[in-house]
């Protein structure tokens, strides 16, 4: 461990980050009044997003943000007042995840979909649908950077012992620090971001509505209702 920690340099973050989260397309239900499209019901949720005053930022945001303010909640907070196991936590804190790009989001999503929801219930085999959203959050920190430490350290990128990680998340934790970048484990082409600590981040803004259709031992995923945009293997998750 603090082998590891002595030659991590640190990469200084100022960019938007996408955060992928389960959400059903409720507000779509809105416009079904106006149109049997779901396509037309996705473009007026883009144009009532477009002309929403934009989210309220503050370095106070339990204090100081509108109750209103719901992206802040979907977007940022809820992981910190949720608490749960993952990759660098043992539970005992929240950790934010994102990613560099909504593609990077989608595979790492679409694995532990598969693999943890749909597996512990069952449903593997059977067709399912989900529904998601994609939020871009501003990032601005110094954070601790993994990308180039697995080649030392490779139980960093574990595809499921999370053991290493935990350790790590823990400390940077106990010590203040506020997160961490690293590649992605689910599509090694990407970065993740895990952020310990909220006030890094800010801005949320929507980006895009998600439908993963498990089908046929495959996920498809689509953007625009009926149309594909990514598909993987549920074999290889």
């Amino acid at each position: 461990m603090n082998s590891l920690f002595a030659h991590i340099k640190l990469a200084d973050i100022h960019q938007d980050v996408a955060r992928n989260i389960v959400s059903l397309q409720a507000s779509q239900d809105l416009f079904d009044d106006l149109t049997d499209d779901p396509a037309e019901w996705l473009l007026a949720q883009k144009v009532e997003d477009a002309v929403k005053p934009p989210p309220y930022s503050s370095h106070k945001p339990i204090i100081d943000r509108p109750f209103e303010d719901a992206h802040w909640f979907n977007a940022i907070n809820w992981p910190f007042k949720h608490w749960q196991t993952s990759r660098f936590s043992d539970g005992s804190f929240g950790v934010w995840y994102g990613s560099e790009s909504v593609e990077t989001t989608v595979h790492e999503s679409a694995y532990h979909w598969y693999r943890g929801l749909l597996g512990d219930a069952g449903f593997e085999q059977m067709a399912v649908i989900a529904e998601r959203k994609v939020y871009w959050v501003a990032c601005n920190a110094a954070l601790l950077d993994f990308r180039q430490a697995a080649a030392a350290q490779p139980d960093l990128l574990h595809p499921s012992d999370y053991t290493f990680c935990q350790t790590v998340g823990a400390r940077i934790h106990r010590e203040g620090h506020p997160g961490l970048l690293t590649q992605s484990v689910r599509r090694p082409a990407g970065e993740n971001l895990a952020i310990f600590n909220p006030a890094v981040l800010s801005d949320p803004r929507h980006n895009c509505q998600l439908t993963y259709r498990l089908e046929g031992g495959q996920i498809v995923v689509e953007k625009q209702p009926g149309a594909t945009w990514i598909t993987l293997s549920a074999a290889g998750l």
